[in-house]
């Protein structure tokens, strides 16, 4: 892994996670960089089960793979957010 790959790994998750943040309703009990950490793994997940499914890569943007971590890192948000809230009674 390059440098180059880890900063990229960093600025795509914290932009998925980000969205993935927003599209949630309610209020998230995460703080921004829980966020990122959720966005970066939503993003390889989505990546790694977009190759096992078998999507097609194409030259630009993979809508099919872009939409997966989205929705894998609205779960994710949801998640830590409801395990942090059960956490602070």
């Amino acid at each position: 892994m390059t440098i180059e790959s880890i900063l990229g790994a960093i600025v795509i998750g914290a932009v998925i996670g980000a969205i993935g943040r927003l599209l949630l309703p309610g209020k998230q009990a995460i703080g921004w960089i829980l966020t990122i950490v959720v966005g970066i793994v939503a993003a390889l997940v989505g990546t790694l089960l977009a190759q096992v499914l078998g999507v097609e890569t194409t030259p630009g943007i993979d809508w099919i793979e872009l939409v997966m971590q989205v929705v894998l890192a609205i779960v994710g948000v949801g998640l830590v957010a409801g395990l942090r809230r059960g956490r602070r009674v």
